[in-house]
């Protein structure tokens, strides 16, 4: 993918619908109750670009 996928932490509300639906571009960090990108290149496109589209806080980007 070429795209750059991150997640706004102050928007994040920990629902772990990303992680969910793209494990393997996303995880969730209990130390700070957030999601993180792990590695943007190993989900494919619509696989991040379908958790964004579920995300209730709206703070995955996916930038060109």
């Amino acid at each position: 993918m070429s795209k750059k996928v991150h997640i706004d932490e102050d928007e994040c509300i920990g629902c772990e619908s990303c992680v969910e639906i793209c494990p393997d571009v996303f995880r969730f960090n209990d130390d700070t109750d957030k999601a993180e990108v792990i590695d943007e290149d190993s989900g494919g496109e619509e696989c991040v670009e379908e958790a964004a589209a579920s995300c209730p806080a709206e703070c995955i980007h996916i930038d060109e």
